[in-house]
């Protein structure tokens, strides 16, 4: 027999916990910019993640490591003013908070009064413990992010499958515990076994969101402009494209070219 959804006005870190209790599955998806939450929220998504992806989406960078916490924040202000219903998360960017705890709350801090966001989200597990348990001391809500973790690219060398190993398998058991048990609302899975996700995901209380972490974890995320096919470049298995606007907007383009050359736009309808 099937639960009927619950409606929610707004979405809270406390409405992702439900969703999991009653089996329904959790969306999120990327935003970095106002017109793009705009839709995005409007759609009906249920999170929001201002991702430190927006290095590469946005910038073009090769790697998350170069955003700062103020273009962090420049872009969390901006999707904040485009939403009515989604919970906003935004990334604390690479050297903000590992090592220290106090720059990690001061990080945190700005983040939420400078942007509005509704909570934050940081890589790593026990390693981070002492950043994680002093940003929720001043009540601001933690995601927390294991698995393939992009800050750590240089570490590891390659963006390949995490926890495929019995030994990084354990330890990632072991860190997902200690996030809940820490007091973070949810963790996002990246690029790891799907049988693992799954077991993570069953032995939590709190949401678990997977990236290339299979169907039995508690919701799922993708970044918007890859699942919107404007990125073409990026084709991981896990990535499913419902558009292909690279095409689509390239044809457009081409197409106001030759409109303009040939006179054709603007026509008589089309002016004052």
């Amino acid at each position: 027999m099937s639960t009927a959804i619950k409606q929610y006005k707004r979405v809270t870190v406390k409405s992702l916990v439900e969703m999991k209790a009653n089996n329904e599955k959790i969306s999120m998806l990327t935003a970095y910019d106002y017109t793009m939450a705009k839709i995005v929220d409007g759609a009906g998504i249920d999170v929001i993640l201002v991702g430190d992806s927006a290095s590469n989406v946005m910038a073009g960078h090769e790697t998350t490591l170069p955003i700062t916490l103020d273009q962090m924040i420049y872009h969390a202000s901006s999707v904040i003013r485009g939403i009515d219903r989604s919970l906003v998360i935004v990334d604390l960017p690479f050297g903000t908070y590992q090592g220290n705890s106090k720059n990690a709350l001061d990080s945190a801090i700005r983040i939420m009064k400078e942007s509005g966001g509704h909570a934050v989200k940081l890589e790593g597990g026990s390693e981070i413990s002492e950043s994680i348990s002093r940003i929720l001391t001043a009540g601001i809500p933690v995601m927390g992010h294991l698995g393939l973790t992009p800050q750590s690219i240089y570490k590891f060398g390659t963006y390949t499958v995490r926890a495929k190993e019995e030994e990084e398998a354990q330890k990632l058991k072991e860190d997902a515990k200690l996030l809940q048990e820490l007091g973070c609302f949810a963790l996002v899975l990246e690029k790891v076994p799907a049988k693992l996700a799954q077991e993570v995901a069953e032995s939590l209380s709190i949401p678990v969101i997977g990236i290339g972490a299979g169907g039995g974890v508690d919701g799922q995320v993708l970044v918007t402009h890859d699942m919107i096919g404007m990125t073409h470049e990026f084709s991981p298995r896990f990535l499913r494209r419902y558009l292909d606007l690279y095409s689509e907007m390239t044809k457009a383009f081409q197409q106001y070219i030759s409109d303009v050359k040939s006179q054709d736009f603007p026509n008589e309808q089309e002016q004052y």
